[in-house]
């Protein structure tokens, strides 16, 4: 096995271990944070014109907003969640646009929104302000 593998499968154990100890609003913490560097990615990927892999890291993107969508308590959560639920479909349509128009502004939006999301998502961390995040899993 290379070196380059080694460092791979480190970090994957790493991140697995972080998953398995997470609080929820850790995980979605966790979720944020792969979704902005999957965006990143896609956004030197392009520059480099790398287009396999630059699909791939979108596709990747879009699969965790999909996931941070799918987490959402609409029922506790009401306007908080469904607003939040547009801002994700949203964010999956620029990121698929960006994706087949090759476009950088569409991967710099989605990942201007998602970096909002976190810092709002950190600023309500456990403890903190739980009655105002109640059912917005994210």
């Amino acid at each position: 096995m290379m070196p380059r593998n080694y460092a791979q499968q480190y970090r994957q154990t790493q991140l697995e271990g972080a998953v398995m100890e997470a609080d929820p609003h850790r995980l979605v913490a966790l979720l944020l944070a792969g979704a902005c560097e999957r965006i990143r990615l896609a956004e030197a990927c392009l520059e480099r014109g790398d287009q396999a892999r630059k699909g791939k890291a979108i596709g990747e993107a879009c699969a965790i907003v999909g996931h941070l969508d799918g987490s959402l308590d609409h029922e506790a959560g009401g306007e908080i969640a469904a607003n939040l639920s547009s801002l994700y479909d949203y964010i999956v349509r620029r990121l698929t646009e960006a994706n087949l128009q090759n476009d950088p502004a569409g991967l710099r939006e989605s990942l201007a929104l998602l970096a909002e999301v976190d810092a709002a998502w950190a600023a309500i961390g456990p403890g903190k302000a739980a009655s105002t995040a109640t059912g917005a899993s994210a």
